[in-house]
């Protein structure tokens, strides 16, 4: 196979006779090679450059996070802590970049052991593919040990998003009872009597569920004259206290209630929920069966 040198045509034959394309002929013969051809130190320097960067890259990084810390500058392990929150920092990208750098890194390297008289810089090579493995491994093992501490972190956070959600949905509730002395019937009556100007109400009543809100009467299932007399002048009480604009919506007066918020799973009724009243909020799980079952059948009194 012949490449003209005029026109980049590729045939079968001599260019002494001419190129088939344009017509070009040689003029001479063809030199000679070199009696001595230095090698090359491209791949060398190319894996070395490589390795380089990437090192700079994560101390760089290791160096942003440590200075975002602002203390412990000569201790041990606030380097090993900053070493790990860049490690996740650069994880999409550092890690899926240092796998392809490593695959090719190692044909390269292996390209110049096989021929020498080639390729010069094997050490250097050697140095710049070491220095891109320990980096991808130190990153791994960063982000493998601290895997734990994550997920345990993303546990708090979404505890602590529920919490949120049932205080402000019992500060809405209390605030309700303060205005119409009663718990509200549902929860769209606390949706459309309670103010809300900030959002927050109408936030955390989109992450409940309506089925676990139970409002209930506290009354004495057996009871003597005492308690009937005092449930009378309770609700003669009521009625005397109560004004107009504080008659409650639904017309019938709730003592208790008791709210049951879905868990990780977003399905109501499984091990996982939550369930607050007299502003406790506990997990169905962490609750014995004693007081699971006390919990549920007071709001089964509900009218």
């Amino acid at each position: 196979m012949t490449i003209c040198p005029c026109c980049g045509f590729k045939f079968h034959g001599a260019l002494s006779s001419g190129c088939k394309q344009c017509g070009a002929r040689a003029v001479g013969e063809p030199l000679p090679k070199p009696a001595y051809e230095l090698p090359s130190y491209g791949r060398a320097l190319l894996l070395s450059v490589s390795g380089t960067l990437i090192v700079l890259v994560f101390l760089v990084q290791t160096i942003i996070a440590m200075a975002q810390r602002g203390t412990g500058w000569f201790g041990f392990w606030s380097w090993v802590a900053a070493a790990e929150t860049a490690a996740w920092r650069v994880k999409w990208v550092s890690i899926p970049v240092l796998f392809v750098t490593l695959w090719f890194g190692r044909k390269i390297y292996r390209s110049i052991r096989l021929q020498p008289q080639r390729f010069c810089g094997v050490q250097h090579a050697r140095r710049g593919l070491l220095a891109s493995a320990s980096v991808t491994l130190l990153i791994a093992l960063l982000i493998g040990i601290t895997v734990p501490a994550r997920l345990r972190q993303r546990e708090m956070a979404k505890e602590a998003a529920i919490r949120a959600y049932w205080h402000t949905f019992e500060a809405a509730v209390l605030e309700y009872r303060a205005r119409y002395h009663t718990y509200p019937a549902d929860l769209k009556e606390l949706r459309d009597h309670v103010p809300d100007p900030y959002g927050t109400i109408a936030e955390a009543l989109d992450h409940l569920d309506p089925n676990g809100y139970h409002p209930y009467l506290d009354v004495a299932v057996a009871g003597g004259e005492k308690s009937r007399s005092l449930r009378g002048v309770a609700i003669r009480n009521a009625s005397l206290t109560t004004t107009a604009e504080d008659t409650p919506p639904g017309g019938l007066a709730f003592t208790k209630f008791e709210l049951r918020m879905p868990g990780e799973d977003g399905i109501l009724g499984n091990e996982d929920d939550w369930i607050g009243h007299d502003g406790i909020l506990v997990r169905v799980s962490d609750v014995s069966s004693g007081g699971v079952g006390r919990s549920v059948s007071a709001g089964a009194l509900q009218p």
